[in-house]
């Protein structure tokens, strides 16, 4: 089975995670996700955003493919964050 996978090409991150939010809305804990992501602050941006809301992040996929690819894990008990603003959890 291929990992689903999210475009964040051309995207800065905080796009990104809007688009990144939304597309795993629904997605079975335990789902292993493909983030492809050319903005240089994702290396950094991507596992702050995991340690937020609980997902695992699994780190950058070897390879020369370009755009960068990353992989996080989703988990059951992740907290969610605002549809428009996903540095914050739902309750802020």
């Amino acid at each position: 089975m291929t990992a689903p996978a999210v475009d964040g090409t051309g995207l800065l991150c905080v796009t990104l995670m809007l688009r990144l939010r939304q597309e795993i809305e629904g997605f079975e804990p335990g789902t292993v996700v493909h983030v492809m992501a050319t903005d240089p602050a994702a290396p950094l941006e991507l596992p702050a955003w995991c340690h937020m809301t609980g997902h695992e992040y699994l780190g950058p996929l070897s390879g020369d493919g370009l755009p960068p690819v990353y992989a996080l894990r989703l988990t059951a008990d992740a907290c969610r964050t605002r549809s428009d603003a996903p540095w914050h959890t739902a309750g802020e």
